[in-house]
């Protein structure tokens, strides 16, 4: 059965990542904005980031224009602003799509493992969550409104 682990994507600065890498870990997956009312949710990703990394939890986020273009800049004002903001040291994407014709594999993947409300697939707005077990396997999807901190006991469970 496909995971996770069959994608890759470009790193922020460039590089091209193995998902494979993540193998045994826990992953959780965001969709990301800067000018985003659920901004501050950074925060949030990066307290999750530093107390569950050493035991496993990697956290990825992709930056997405999407939803009210809102993360408009170019990969190096988003690096900028996440690292200066929010002192985000979690592993950043390059921008992506994450509906539509031009959605990253691994964005297409996710929604058909794990539909939203009614078996929607389609991503409503920026800083939905998509929670992986070590398999690979899609374990939760999350709405924008849900908290990283509200994760916690799931990723407990997983890790």
């Amino acid at each position: 059965m496909p995971g996770i682990h069959d994608f890759s994507a470009t790193t922020l600065d460039g590089h091209e990542q193995s998902l494979a890498d993540y193998k045994g870990k826990v992953v959780l997956i965001v969709n990301t904005a800067s000018k985003c009312g659920f901004t501050p949710q950074y925060e949030g990703l990066e307290q999750l980031h530093r107390e569950y990394s050493p035991r496993g939890l990697v956290i990825l986020g992709f930056p997405c224009n999407q939803f009210g273009a809102q993360e408009p800049g170019d990969a190096v004002e988003i690096a900028s602003f996440c690292s200066l903001t929010y002192q985000v040291s979690f592993p950043m994407f390059a921008k992506v799509d994450v509906n539509g014709d031009h959605a990253h594999p691994l964005f297409r993947f996710l929604k058909a493992a794990k539909p939203g409300l009614l078996g929607t697939e389609g991503i409503k707005w920026n800083f939905t969550k998509f929670l992986v077990g070590k398999d690979g396997e899609v374990v939760g999807r999350y709405a924008p409104a849900t908290k990283p901190e509200e994760l916690t006991k799931e990723i407990e469970a997983l890790i």
